[in-house]
């Protein structure tokens, strides 16, 4: 019996961990692997329009439409905008908390909002209106 609660617990980890891990879109152009492993992460560039005062992802009242899931140096980050600017982006809580997501990605030369971590997902532009879900 105790073997049977110890499987459980460790099959319940490590479904757990995988879900917390997966935290990337497959195909996402914006994240390039070098050839001495080492990770380049672009982010969606800054418009030429002059952006309001960011919302800070410690108070994000300020963002009623949920988060936008970016990756960036640090991994994939939560945050209030697609620019992710410094301040506007915490700790992903993807796999542990069920939050409103948009995942920001990158396809040719385009940058993309997707519906789920998968390009197959309803993907539009961040210029459009996009399709949340609550994952």
């Amino acid at each position: 019996m105790r073997t049977v609660q110890l499987i459980v617990v460790f099959a319940s980890l490590a479904l757990a961990a995988s879900a917390a891990s997966a935290q990337f879109v497959k195909g996402n152009e914006a994240v390039r692997i070098m050839a001495d492993g080492s990770r380049r992460v672009e982010t969606p560039p800054l418009p030429t329009a002059t952006l309001a005062k960011p919302c800070p992802a410690v108070n994000p009242g300020c963002t009623a439409s949920g988060w936008r899931m970016v990756e960036t140096s640090e991994g994939i980050r939560e945050c209030t905008e697609i620019y992710a600017r410094p301040g506007t982006c915490r700790a992903s809580t993807y796999g542990t908390e069920k939050r409103s997501r948009l995942w920001i990605v990158k396809t040719g030369s385009q940058w993309m909002q997707c519906q789920y971590p998968d390009l197959a997902s309803k993907c539009v532009s961040t210029k459009a209106l996009p399709y949340g879900a609550v994952q």
